[in-house]
């Protein structure tokens, strides 16, 4: 029997209803910028030595909650943790960030990838997400995720991260099928993952498109939207009694928030480029809305801050239907004092946007 959950503002905010403050986490929340973190990465050895031991990624899944009164959990893992268990040799190099040891380079090798050997391989996120459910015992609701197929695509083409990726869009566009088809296997890997999180004991799913901004106008709704649609199609809605919320995220994708808003998720995270007022504007109660300071904002001072989180908080307006995050991932070389300076704002100021 699942334990009764305490607070529950994050999942209501996420489908527009009432709540008594804004709730708030942050993308990476459990990361470098905190000692605990690089500790417990110490003690596993590698990064991959950590996401794959549910017992250190529960532990640093929680240490964030025991220093700041955040309103979910959010899965330790990795998006790549998808094509790694589809056979290309996931590895971390210092500076250089996530690389592949077998990039895709052929339509051969497209076509051999088999998703479902993903359920098999991913067990032990499977077991960090059952044993943080239980370690959470109801505090907050748990947060599980995917990389969408297009953003997991770019780095088992490229091999990596990119500046242009020039590999990734030559394929797209001189051989859409080739890349339609791996979309198509990566969209059904990424429904699977999602799926069997939920059955784990994930409360609410995130699909983070960290690239799709990095296509055009045209491109995006092609090779990246449609696929995310597609997931969240087969993406179950309920667990415990209650609606599990979906929230998705593209990176650079202000522009074309009434496209995503239709995609049948709840929410719709942004970044910090996208004006929160004229996107609320724009999606009116169809969806809620997450974001969007920018994380850069956190090297301020912690007056600075607390005005950032009041201009942030302003700028959605009075209401319910806002998640308060950050426009992406918290980087490392953050004061976790200056966090806990965003944390106290938001729950200090936030209220008075709640108040009937």
């Amino acid at each position: 029997m699942a334990a009764t959950l305490q607070n529950d503002r994050f999942l209501r905010a996420l489908l527009r209803e009432p709540v008594d403050r804004t709730p708030l986490w942050m993308m990476r929340q459990a990361g470098r910028y905190l000692p605990e973190y690089r500790a417990t990465r110490a003690e596993a050895g590698s990064f991959m030595g950590l996401c794959t031991n549910p017992e250190l990624a529960c532990e640093v899944t929680m240490q964030p909650l025991r220093r700041y009164d955040m309103d979910a959990a959010i899965l330790f893992s990795d998006i790549l943790t998808i094509p790694d268990a589809m056979g290309l040799g996931l590895y971390f190099s210092e500076g250089e960030g996530p690389r592949f040891e077998r990039p895709l380079t052929s339509d051969a090798e497209i076509s051999a990838l088999e998703p479902e050997r993903c359920r098999d391989e991913l067990r032990y996120v499977m077991d960090a997400v059952a044993l943080i459910r239980s370690e959470l015992n109801g505090k907050v609701p748990l947060i599980g995720f995917s990389g969408s197929p297009w953003t997991l695509a770019t780095y088992m083409i490229e091999g990596g991260s990119s500046k242009d990726f020039a590999k990734t869009k030559a394929l797209a566009f001189d051989n859409p099928a080739s890349m339609h088809l791996l979309l198509e296997k990566l969209a059904d890997a990424v429904a699977v993952y999602l799926t069997t999180q939920v059955e784990h004991g994930a409360q609410a799913l995130q699909i983070f498109d960290t690239w799709g901004g990095a296509l055009g106008h045209r491109d995006y709704e092609e090779f990246s939207l449609q696929y995310m649609r597609a997931v969240v199609e087969r993406l179950p809605r309920e667990a415990d009694g209650r609606r599990v919320p979906i929230i998705v995220f593209t990176k650079g994708g202000g522009q074309w928030i009434e496209r995503i808003a239709d995609c049948g998720a709840d929410a719709v995270g942004l970044d910090w480029t996208t004006d929160l007022a004229k996107a609320r504007a724009q999606v009116g109660d169809r969806v809620a809305l997450q974001g969007n300071m920018d994380p850069a904002m956190l090297h301020a001072s912690p007056e600075r801050i607390r005005r950032e989180v009041a201009s942030v908080l302003a700028s959605f307006g009075h209401g319910t239907g806002h998640v308060f995050n950050l426009g992406h991932g918290i980087t490392p070389g953050i004061d976790p004092a200056c966090v806990a300076a965003m944390v106290d704002a938001v729950i200090e100021l936030s209220p008075a946007y709640h108040s009937a």
